[in-house]
Order: C-alpha cells, then structure tokens, then sequence
C-alpha cells in the first residue's frame, strides 16, 4: 500500500506548533502571549489582554485568571527577576526574552499565588516545550523547581537578604525612584507602604455617567454609586465592553480620579462670561467626554491633541455632542488666539506613575530620566495654557503622577509669575477627605480608591 505523502513542514510523530497551542492551558498560554506583546513590541497590556481574551472566547473562570496572571507577573517582574537572578548561570539579559518571560510567569505562580507546584511548573514547562523547544524547557524545570523551594515572597526576600526601603520596593512590587517619589509627594513615611500596596493591587473598574442618569447605570450594570464624582459608578467584576450603556456611548470607562479632576474645571469660581472651553491635551477623550456632557448650556467646547489619531478618538468620544470643536493641534503652538478661553483643562502628558494599578508594565518601563524632560514639557504647556485663557479665567493643570517635579514643582514655577493666582482645591471639594496637597488637589489609591491624580487651579489675573 502506498503512503500519502508527508505534509510539509511535519515532521513523522511530531505534533505541529500550532497544534500544541492549541492544546495547551488557555489561561496560561493567553498570559504568556501578554507578556511576551509587552517585552517584544512595547505593547500596552491593558489594551492587549482585552483583544486577546476577545479573540478566544475564554470562559469567566479562565479570563480571570488571565487577567490575574498577566497584570500580576508584569506588577512583580523586579521582585521576580531579582529572585531569577541568582538561580540562572548568566545574567537575565543574556537569556531568549521568551525564556525570561516563561520563568517569570512560572515564578510568579509560585511565589505570589502560591499554584501547587507540579502544576505551576508542569504547565510552564508545556508552554515553553511548545513555544520555544525541548531544550529550553529543560532549564525553565530546573529554575522553577528551585524557587518553588525557596518559598513564598516573605521567605524569599529573606533569602535575599534585603532590608529597609529596598525590601519595602520589592515587596510591594515597585522600583526604588518610584518609591522614593511617593514619599516625597506624601510628605513622609506614615501612610507610604499602604500608598504602595494599594497600588499594587489590582483595581475596581470604574464607569462614568455621561448621557445618563447614575442610577439607572447603576441598575443596569450591577455595580455601586462611586463616592466622589456624582457620575462615577464603581464596578467589582464583569466586563464592561458588554453594557449596552458602553457600547452606545453614553456612559464609559473613566476612573473616578479622571473624573474629580475634569470636574474641578467646572468648579471653579469664574467672573464674567463663561462660554468657551478648552481641554488642550484631550486624547483619548474621556475628560472632554464629561466637560461636554456636564458643560452648562450654550458653552462651546474645543478639544485638542498633537497626535492625528489621538484627536480620532476624542471625535469618537464626542459623537453626538453638539457645539464642540476637535482639532489635532499642538498645544505648545497652539493656532487660536491668546485668550481666546473662559476655561481650559491641562491634562498634561506625565510618567503615568498615578495609574501604575491599570498599566503594570509601566513602573518597570519609566525610569527617572523620563521625568525631567516631562517636566519640561509641562511648563511650556502650562504657560501656553495660562495664555490661551482670559484674564479672569482659570486653567486647571492635572497629572496622573504625584512626582513633585512633575506636579507641585510645575505649577509653583507658573505660580511665580506676576500675573498668575493660585485658587485652592480641597474647598472645591467639601466631600472628599484627604485631598489637600498645600493648596492643591492630591488623589491616592489608599485614600480615595482612585489612581493618584494631581490637580492644581490657577486664575489669570492681568
């Protein structure tokens, strides 16, 4: 009898690679391909692992645990990479990114989510034989075995040997600048490890009210009347992309922090007229979404971004809203006029490091040479911004950083000009506790349940 002939690129006895994917743990191998997306292509994972969990129709239990996986071994790669590094002959750089990524989701198993560990490093050895070779996965056997009996975290950390502010940055899954930034920004040790962990844990989605009643948002997604934004509604699972509100538009994704700080905007006391607005920094649009939506009748607002296809997206966000006007403009060369504005909203270009619970690679991915530059930037924008508004008017300067460069120290700067008055934030905001930073607005995840958010409010006096 006469054999068919042999498929190409088959090899007898040997399953194909796309076959072996297939059959691997769905979970694991979605977590994997995050992470891999993050290290290789500079990929953002909250708008990664959506699209992924999308395409694979995975069911609840294993979505979560994607989403577990995924954002948990990105938050931790500097505590496992330094527990990897003395159990690997040669320094992590040296090792196929692959690899790297796959002891990285092993170790975290082990050590944080404490995964028995011949499922932890049975299932790690699977996915490696599949997506890297036999050969590889015979060292990532070998290294997962030794930290899983190391312990847990604490156990580890003691093996380490670290101690004081070095211990404290590993054990909460942060850089040591990062952490040195939070304590200056909140003026001391006292609430800094709880700040840290609450930042490191994983956050509630939030929702805002645009083009709807709260109420009725909150009957139809099953979630609870956020605290500080009286548009907010607070999520404690579920996917938001399948709310119907959502997908229409007229409620979206917004952390309530975002929201506070686009609402000091409209609270601020103002002389004379107020009928133009201005959000000068509008991608991707969640703020100028609310300014529209809460803007009192007969305001027109124009929203801004540099980026062609970040001002798509605030088009989006405002479909449907009249008297707006979307321009892909640079607001460091803006094109209208000096003072052309009542209002204008700075939502200023920043590390990120008040959103590290929503996009974990970013602490690992920043570094302190990012900051200086930012802060360039950010005073060139504020001083474009106190002039695009009236004398009279009021421009509200907000980061999602705490960084004191990026921050109290931009705005002190503006603040030293003849001309330029700070009004204070807490007053704004009888109801919110603890959001005094000096005169101006400071959010914290351990307080607020919110990214940390920085708001400051100025008045063009002449």
């Amino acid at each position: 009898m006469t054999r068919p002939p042999r498929r190409p690129g088959r090899t007898p006895g040997r399953r194909h690679p796309a076959t072996r994917r297939r059959e691997l743990d769905g979970a694991r191998l979605t977590a994997y391909d995050v992470l891999d997306g993050v290290s290789s292509r500079a990929a953002y994972a909250n708008l990664l692992l959506p699209q992924l969990l999308r395409e694979r129709q995975l069911d609840v239990r294993d979505a979560a645990f994607a989403t577990q996986l995924a954002y948990g071994t990105l938050r931790a790669q500097g505590t496992l990479d330094a527990i990897l590094a003395g159990l690997v002959s040669r320094p992590l750089g040296e090792l196929d990114p692959r690899v790297l990524d796959l002891l990285r989701l092993g170790a975290y198993q082990l050590i944080d989510l404490r995964v028995p560990s011949h499922a932890a490093v049975d299932t790690t050895v699977d996915l490696t034989r599949a997506i890297v070779g036999t050969g590889a996965s015979g060292l990532v056997n070998a290294v997962l075995r030794k930290v899983a009996a190391g312990g847990d975290r604490d156990q580890w950390l003691s093996t380490l040997g670290v101690a004081g502010e070095e211990r404290l940055a590993l054990a909460t899954n942060h850089p040591r600048w990062i952490v040195d930034a939070w304590r200056d920004a909140l003026g001391g040790e006292g609430e800094l490890e709880p700040a840290l962990l609450a930042d490191d844990a994983a956050p509630e989605v939030h929702l805002v009210a645009r083009r709807m009643g709260r109420d009725a948002l909150v009957e139809e997604s099953g979630g609870e009347a956020g605290p500080w934004s009286p548009f907010a509604v607070r999520l404690h699972g579920g996917d938001p992309g399948r709310l119907a509100s959502v997908r229409s538009g007229v409620a979206a994704v917004q952390d309530e922090g975002s929201q506070v700080a686009g609402l000091l905007l409209t609270r601020a006391p103002l002389e004379g007229r107020d009928e133009a607005w201005l959000d000068m920094c509008a991608g991707p649009g969640g703020k100028a979404g609310l300014l529209a939506a809460v803007r009192p009748e007969g305001v027109r607002l124009t929203a801004a971004d540099r980026a062609p296809h970040r001002a798509e997206l605030v088009r989006k966000a405002l479909a449907g809203e009249a008297d707006v006007e979307v321009l892909a403009a640079d607001g460091t060369a803006p094109p209208w006029e000096s003072g052309s504005f009542d209002r204008v909203l700075l939502d200023a270009p920043c590390t990120g490091l008040g959103a590290l619970r929503r996009r974990p690679e970013v602490r690992w991915r920043r570094t302190e040479d990012d900051v200086p530059p930012l802060a360039d930037l950010q005073a060139e924008l504020l001083a474009s911004a106190l002039a695009s508004v009236r004398v009279g008017g009021v421009v509200a300067y907000v980061t999602c950083s705490p960084h004191t460069a990026e921050t109290a120290d931009v705005v002190d700067a503006a603040a030293a000009r003849d001309g330029v008055e700070v009004l204070p934030v807490a007053p704004l905001f009888p109801e919110i506790p603890g959001i005094e930073r000096d005169d101006y607005g400071q959010l914290w995840p351990h307080r607020h349940g919110t990214d940390a958010m920085f708001m400051a409010l100025l008045r063009r006096t002449r």
